[in-house]
């Protein structure tokens, strides 16, 4: 029985590395956009599509990832993933212009979207009941672990960029960090596609394509023969009665009966992302710099931003059945409300004015006759401030030297805006971050699960999708104060929801909630339910 565990958890730490290589790959470019920008002259739209992309074509492969890994088999889904990782990581960081790293990108995305949608599904095929719950979440715990990595990783290749010696000099790395960065996860992307040669198929795949004797073999490894038969077993019993059902459409979802669940899991997907978390994890380091703190300061304070998140998450996972989901809902979302409210208050009360020793300090890198224009002048935001200076000095000085210029100018209080960040993080991954997906195992009755969750799980990615591509052009058009007020009020909207309509599934089964929120007595419960 030793021997069995150890190899599930061997096999499933394996799957789940396509967890890590997502977030990695998600959340790498956060230290990217302030080189690209520059070194590609980039307008804020063209830089929210830089990191947009990605998100666009995971969202179409996770429509299509079941279909493919159901045709031709988990593993082979995860290996190509693997192979889209590593050519988005050389692509990406030898990209000779804008368009060619956009198009690196969105190949990366077509692995997101693979490994979110196999890796779990394969790891809970394989692994037996009693350790099912364990071993799926080691793939949300990689996601969330390889965000990390990415951010720490980023500050490791900056830090090496300012290393005088002459092996750095040589690899690039202080030119071309931002390459660097990018190229990294060409490694873990190689060691997946490798490690993935030892990996089973599915038992549950094989056995739907007729070769049992195989799903036998494996089922064995997981535990002893006798549990292996009746697993088999009861997959071909299920095969079977997967021949009877009628094929469950879309437009099923829409149906009256399901209104209620339809909206609620609607309103819940649109407000974990509208809230503004991937604007946070993308683009952390940009955040940070508008504080004044430098670029360094900046990339190491991303960092506890990564932590916080996994330490956040794995909290989530102690708590969520001891307290419910509703409750943790609630506090999170509160949460969120809060912090962002501090957030734009912290950017409200900032200052901005340059002294005579200030624009000393500046003439040094910015040559210009024009400094008089905005020197000893109290800017009340950095809106105001910031087009000033693009009116005296121009949009490319502005690009060019906007963590300078926004450094020596800025009087604000950095630790509210660090407390700020590190406390949204904290409420989101505590709450809507995972209990999301929770939620959506259980809302939706038996018969339509997988149809259901897949609609609002493309919902979720799109509107992931449209807060990254915009975050850029709000902060250069709203305003940091604004930018965040607009995501605390999105999650104000979602609390009251969530207090007014969403019931606590916690302790109900399936079958009580589908009382709950379904109404049993119209057409849709003639359906077979699994």
């Amino acid at each position: 029985m030793a021997k069995s565990r150890s190899y599930i958890y061997r096999i499933s730490l394996i799957v789940a590395l396509g967890g890590f290589l997502m977030g990695f790959d998600a959340s790498v470019i956060s230290g990217v956009v302030k080189f690209i920008e520059l070194d590609f002259d980039l307008s804020k739209l063209q830089l929210g599509w830089a990191v947009s992309s990605l998100t666009l074509t995971s969202t179409l492969a996770m429509l299509i990832s079941g279909p493919l890994s159901d045709r031709y088999g988990r593993r082979v889904v995860l290996r190509t993933a693997a192979i889209l990782y590593g050519i988005s990581a050389v692509g990406s960081a030898l990209a000779p212009n804008y368009a060619f790293l956009v198009t690196a990108r969105m190949i990366g995305g077509f692995g997101v979207g693979a490994s979110l949608i196999t890796a779990p599904m394969y790891i809970a095929e394989i692994s037996p009941a009693r350790v099912r719950g364990t071993m799926v979440s080691f793939n949300q715990l990689n996601i969330v672990l390889g965000i990390s990595v990415a951010f720490f990783t980023n500050y490791l290749i900056l830090r090496l960029g300012d290393n005088p010696s002459a092996w750095v000099s040589y690899l690039g790395i202080d030119e071309y960090n931002w390459r660097w960065m990018l190229g990294l996860e060409t490694l873990p992307a190689v060691l997946y596609f490798l490690f993935l040669l030892v990996v089973p198929e599915s038992p549950r795949w094989l056995a739907v394509k007729g070769r049992e004797q195989e799903a036998q073999i494996i089922l064995e490894r997981v535990t002893d023969r006798v549990r292996a038969q009746k697993v088999l077993e009861a997959i071909k019993d299920n095969l079977e009665k997967d021949k009877e059902r009628k094929s469950i459409s879309l437009k099923e979802l829409f149906k009256p009966a399901l209104r209620l669940v339809l909206v609620i899991g609607i309103v819940i997907a649109i407000t974990q992302q509208i809230t503004g978390i991937n604007a946070v994890f993308f683009y952390a380091p940009m955040i940070f710099e508008q504080t004044g703190i430098g670029t360094n300061a900046s990339f190491s304070q991303a960092i506890f931003v990564g932590l916080t998140n996994f330490v956040f998450t794995i909290l989530a996972m102690w708590l969520i059945d001891r307290l419910g989901r509703k409750f943790l809902l609630v506090i999170g979302l509160s949460g969120i409300i809060f912090f962002m409210g501090l957030l734009s208050l912290g950017f409200a009360k900032a200052n901005y004015i340059l002294d005579a020793e200030d624009v000393k300090v500046l003439k040094e890198k910015i040559d210009s006759p024009h400094w008089y224009k905005i020197q000893d002048i109290n800017y009340d935001s950095d809106l105001s401030y910031k087009k000033a200076v693009s009116r005296t000095l121009g949009d490319e000085v502005l690009v060019k030297y906007q963590t300078d210029l926004i450094t020596r100018a800025i009087d604000i209080n950095p630790w509210l805006i660090l407390i700020g960040i590190l406390g949204f993080v904290a409420s989101f991954a505590v709450s809507i971050g995972p209990v999301m997906w929770v939620l959506f195992s259980e809302l939706f009755p038996n018969w339509i699960r997988g149809v259901a969750i897949s609609f609002v799980g493309f919902i979720n990615s799109g509107v992931s999708f449209l807060v990254q591509l915009v975050f850029p052009w709000e902060l250069a058009n709203l305003g940091n104060s604004m930018t965040f007020l607009v995501f605390g009020a999105f999650g104000a909207v979602g609390l009251v929801f969530i207090l007014l309509i969403l019931p606590e599934t916690k302790g109900k089964t399936l079958e009580e909630l589908e009382v709950i929120l379904a109404k049993k007595n119209l057409k849709y419960n003639n359906h077979a339910k699994i």
